[in-house]
């Protein structure tokens, strides 16, 4: 299924769409800091809409390896005032929550939000998908193993594709029994794997049509890239572009990114060179 329903609102995801990352967090790899004042989140959703951004991702915990661990209330005073401003100013803006806890979902969504997106897949909250079901919004689920804290130790897999695939149909399972209706899922590149798994991944993505639910990609500026290229995340924006031409050839739908309009244009090639292909 390539439709989802946000707030009343059908999103038809047969053709790719970008969602832009707002991070609400003095610490994230790429982007830390930049948007913590309501002018700056304010600014930057602007930015985005502008430049064709389906989707804004706020998130108010940074995930990156090794991240510091903050307290569920913080994460809530970071994300809800986010979400609450840019709403009052582009009431239409489709919104997800980048968010593992429970309670931050619901608020944030009681807030205006219309999607959540969780690293964890219900993993590190037994009340997620108790709390999605309820509130019917769309669920982005990843794969990984552990806490942002403890995933780069957790690595070792027999066959990545095969077990992340595992991981998903279970998960797809427990997400169903809990009424959830419109679920993506998102391999998450970068976390509990190494820079070789996660190019196999990509290799294979074309793998996950089996489970016949819209594909997340979020490559956008991660070490994947820039420590394939020996640069820096600051420099890694054309290799993104690169990565992410693979993904949509493979069957990506949601590009997750830091910069909308690159994302978009590579988006516009993809349908292009899909037309010549099929005249």
């Amino acid at each position: 299924m390539q439709t989802i329903n946000c707030k009343g609102t059908l999103i038809d995801l047969a053709m790719p769409r970008v969602m832009g990352i707002i991070n609400i967090t003095p610490d994230s790899f790429y982007d830390g800091g930049a948007t913590t004042t309501e002018t700056q989140i304010i600014k930057q959703a602007h930015y985005m809409i502008e430049q064709g951004a389906t989707f804004l991702d706020v998130g108010g915990y940074s995930s990156r390896p090794g991240a510091t661990d903050i307290l569920q209330q913080e994460e809530i005073n970071r994300v809800v005032p986010a979400i609450t401003a840019i709403i009052r100013e582009f009431p239409e803006a489709l919104i997800s929550v980048d968010t593992f806890r429970s309670e931050v979902a619901k608020q944030a969504v009681e807030a205006g939000a219309c999607m959540v997106n969780d690293i964890s897949a219900g993993k590190l909250d037994s009340k997620m998908l108790e709390t999605i079901g309820a509130l019917q919004a769309p669920y982005i689920m990843m794969h990984m193993r552990g806490t942002p804290q403890t995933m780069k130790t957790l690595t070792e897999y027999q066959n990545i594709t095969k077990q992340v695939l595992f991981y998903f149909s279970e998960r797809i399972a427990a997400a169903r029994a809990h009424n959830i209706n419109d679920i993506i899922v998102d391999p998450g590149f970068g976390f509990a794997k190494t820079t070789n798994q996660n190019f196999e991944l990509l290799n294979d993505l074309e793998l996950f049509e089996t489970l016949e639910l819209p594909v997340l990609a979020g490559i956008s500026r991660k070490s994947m890239v820039y420590k394939t290229l020996g640069i820096s995340a600051k420099q890694a924006l054309n290799g993104t572009t690169a990565l992410h031409m693979v993904a949509l050839q493979k069957g990506a739908r949601i590009l997750r990114v830091h910069d909308v309009k690159p994302a978009k244009e590579c988006i516009t090639l993809f349908k292009q060179l899909n037309t010549c292909m099929s005249n």
